[in-house]
């Protein structure tokens, strides 16, 4: 045990070594080299999807605020090989040193993470924003368990189900192989009798290809990013959730940035929430148009009974989740309904 302790000590000291040459070297070398500090952020959506645009805003926002001394380069489509479920060990670990994830994929670190997934619970933009406000410092405690600072975060717009036929009642989902992209969505949509997956973003259109899935539950946004129009002929719009994507950070690189680089990160981290909001808002209409432009249908408002039916079988989970979660998600649902 002692061995162990002393070999995890010097691990660590060796990886601080590391960061600080890092953080040196380039300020040497700051003449040869535009930038003085260069990451590589990795995400698994595509250069088209609302997440990746808001890692180049992100990006170029830094490198502005901060007189291009940290350059960003985006990594799209699992690019350095990390898949989101992968994404908070290696930032953790310094073998990445910023990345971006989906809340539902964190959720076996902590149920905290499907506060933003809970089914029905926010109902427009204006509630998922006072969520995510109240929620932020439970989040950060968590990543910060895993020296990680959590820089910002947005939303999407809300999930809907591709198939190829409308979904206009629970018989519509019966047996249908669908794709979620959590634990919750999984067991809200197997207890509607539905064949439920939960499949990593990369790996969505192979499976459509192939036929091993013919549905998936996700945002109008992403779906249109990943041409699902060839694939499904129909979006009903169900309005389920709008889970949180999060962009988080090894924490030692964060502390190694002198103070000014610090407050230029976060407030760059500020300005991609607030940019990524206004998009959302704006192009949901934009993207149905698109969606029928490339022949599908698209249904914006499902029936009020199916819409009763969907909640009703999705508060077992909540309540599950309340449970698991403890006092922290009493007192998030407290302040949310004060608000």
């Amino acid at each position: 045990m002692c061995f162990l302790t002393k070999k995890w000590r010097l691990q660590k000291m060796i990886k601080s070594m590391l960061f600080a040459a890092v953080a040196f070297v380039p300020l040497c070398l700051g003449q040869a080299q535009a930038a003085e500090y260069n990451w590589d952020q990795s995400t698994e959506y595509g250069p088209n999807s609302i997440n990746t645009k808001t890692d180049v805003f992100f990006a170029d926002r830094l490198k502005e605020l901060s007189d291009g001394k940290i350059e960003i380069t985006i990594h799209s489509g699992a690019a350095l090989g990390f898949r989101e479920k992968d994404h908070l060990f290696a930032v953790a670990d310094g073998a990445l040193p910023i990345a971006t994830t989906v809340s539902g994929t964190l959720a076996g670190v902590d149920p905290i993470f499907l506060l933003s997934s809970l089914p029905f619970v926010a109902k427009d933009f204006d509630d998922v924003r006072k969520l995510w406000e109240i929620a932020r410092p439970y989040y950060e405690k968590v990543f910060e368990k895993y020296d990680q600072k959590l820089i910002h975060a947005g939303w999407i717009d809300p999930s809907g189900i591709w198939a190829e036929q409308e979904i206009k009642s629970q018989a519509d989902l019966k047996n249908l192989r669908i794709r979620t992209y959590d634990a919750t969505g999984t067991r809200v949509l197997d207890a509607l009798g539905a064949s439920p997956l939960q499949i990593s973003w990369s790996d969505v259109v192979p499976q459509l290809a192939t036929g091993s899935i013919s549905a998936v539950l996700t945002g109008v946004d992403g779906g249109a990013a990943a041409n699902f129009w060839d694939y499904t002929s129909v979006f009903t719009q169900i309005n389920y959730a709008m889970p949180l994507t999060f962009v988080h950070m090894n924490l030692e690189v964060y502390n190694s940035l002198p103070p000014e680089l610090q407050k230029a990160v976060m407030q760059a981290g500020q300005e991609a929430t607030e940019w990524r909001a206004d998009q959302i808002r704006k192009n949901q209409a934009a993207k149905y148009d698109e969606l029928r432009s490339h022949g599908m249908t698209v249904v914006e408002k499902v029936d009020a009974d199916f819409a009763e039916t969907l909640s009703s079988a999705a508060q077992p989970v909540i309540d599950d989740w309340k449970a698991k979660t403890g006092s922290r998600a009493d007192e998030i649902l407290a302040k949310f309904s004060a608000k």
